[in-house]
């Protein structure tokens, strides 16, 4: 008899994303004609920039020459991408992080998903509340979480991102082994600053823990206070392991790109306290695993740095951005609260009171025809919120944004 992995039965429900496309589609086949506009899952609606297709077009002629055709690349990504990656994202931002430390891979939901298979079943983890359901739902399949009680797994160290403390983490009396965090934050909007960074680092370092830091959404930042990487903290290339995307900054949704950071200076513990460079492991782990990133789509990726990519990119990026103004805007008109929106494009709608995070999503969808994400599905702190995106195109974000001021008003 073949036994399944029983840490799976322990996830809650389907993943969040598909219950909301399974509602949305039982809606649509009740009420054919009907338009009904999602402000919903993060994906984007511009297509990808000329500078980009070009380069993806010159590398698939490449790929039909024999002179130049290319198979399996080095799986930590070519040479070319990861020097543009560092001299471009960090180098010019006065941070040390050179090529050998940068992993390219096909997307930063899989390297957060996969990194957790370097350590221990019995670290302890650590995720704000709420929280993007990947963080959770990897580490409950590894046999992390202990059972499920009260809304809440009972091995999970748990940090509540509240109103009260602006949807910040608090760093924890406890210890943790793993920490996840992610800024600008999906789903809230909020961004950390440096002195709320430099308390998680500084935890990190006195007990040893490992934060893996999500900036995917780094390029939304408006406010030049705010960093964009764990690695202006000092002393995060000791404990931070940073993952990016090209997927919302470059519209490569469909076309798969992203890359990880695994500083040299970095080191995990086996149980007898040996170090070991956790840029090795990851190294080993990807050479096992993955085969690379195609060399078209990396080319792709690489003219993300052009000066024609990046002027490009910089009109889609504040598309997104006036649409969580235009957004912010009409909840503000509906009497309505939100937050996020600023340097983040999420936008987290505060539900009338007495309302939960899935009635004012059926709310949404059957009197608006919006789409929006149940704040409660990130997590029981995400109850009473509803998660807007800026990733719709312009027309569309203005209609569903009417819709919802008429109906809230």
């Amino acid at each position: 008899m073949t036994q399944l992995n029983p840490h799976y039965l322990k996830l809650q429900g389907s993943y969040l994303f598909s219950t909301i496309a399974q509602r949305v589609r039982a809606y649509k086949e009740a009420h054919p004609g009907q338009e009904v506009i999602s402000l919903g899952i993060g994906d984007v609606s511009q297509p990808l920039v000329p500078a980009v297709v070009q380069a993806l077009e010159k590398a698939t002629r490449e790929m039909g020459q024999a002179e130049t055709f290319r198979g399996y690349g080095p799986e930590q990504g070519y040479e070319f991408l990861r020097q543009a990656i560092a001299r471009y994202d960090y180098q010019a931002r006065h941070i040390d992080i050179s090529p050998d430390e940068i992993f390219v891979s096909d997307g930063a939901k899989s390297d957060v998903a996969n990194f957790q298979e370097l350590f221990a079943q019995e670290s302890v983890v650590a995720l704000q509340d709420p929280v993007y359901p990947v963080y959770l739902d990897t580490n409950v399949m590894a046999g992390r979480s202990g059972g499920f009680a009260s809304g809440r797994f009972e091995k999970i160290l748990y940090l509540p991102c509240t109103q009260e403390h602006g949807f910040a983490p608090q760093v924890p009396h406890a210890h943790a082994d793993l920490i996840y965090l992610c800024s600008p934050n999906n789903p809230t909007g909020a961004a950390l600053t440096k002195a709320q960074l430099q308390a998680w680092v500084d935890y990190a370092l006195e007990e040893k823990s490992i934060i893996l830091f999500d900036s995917a959404y780094e390029a939304y930042i408006t406010d030049p206070a705010l960093p964009h990487s764990i690695y202006e903290i000092p002393g995060a290339e000791k404990v931070a392991v940073e993952f990016r995307s090209f997927s919302k900054t470059a519209g490569f949704t469909g076309t798969r790109c992203a890359y990880t950071v695994v500083p040299k200076a970095l080191q995990v513990y086996d149980p007898d306290g040996g170090a070991h460079a956790l840029n090795a492991l990851w190294l080993r782990r990807q050479t096992t695993k993955f085969n690379g990133v195609p060399y078209l789509v990396q080319r792709g990726a690489e003219a993300v740095y052009t000066p024609q990519g990046q002027a490009q990119i910089k009109q889609v990026i504040a598309l997104y951005q006036q649409n969580a103004q235009v957004i912010l805007n009409a909840v503000a008109q509906a009497g309505m609260s939100a937050f996020g929106g600023q340097n983040a494009p999420y936008i987290w709608l505060k539900t009338p009171a007495g309302v939960s995070s899935w009635e004012f999503f059926d709310t949404l969808l059957n009197r608006a025809q919006v789409v929006g994400t149940p704040g409660v599905g990130f997590g029981q702190c995400g109850e009473g919120f509803l998660r807007l995106t800026a990733f719709n195109t312009p027309q569309l974000t203005r209609q569903a944004a009417a819709r919802i001021t008429q109906l809230c008003r």
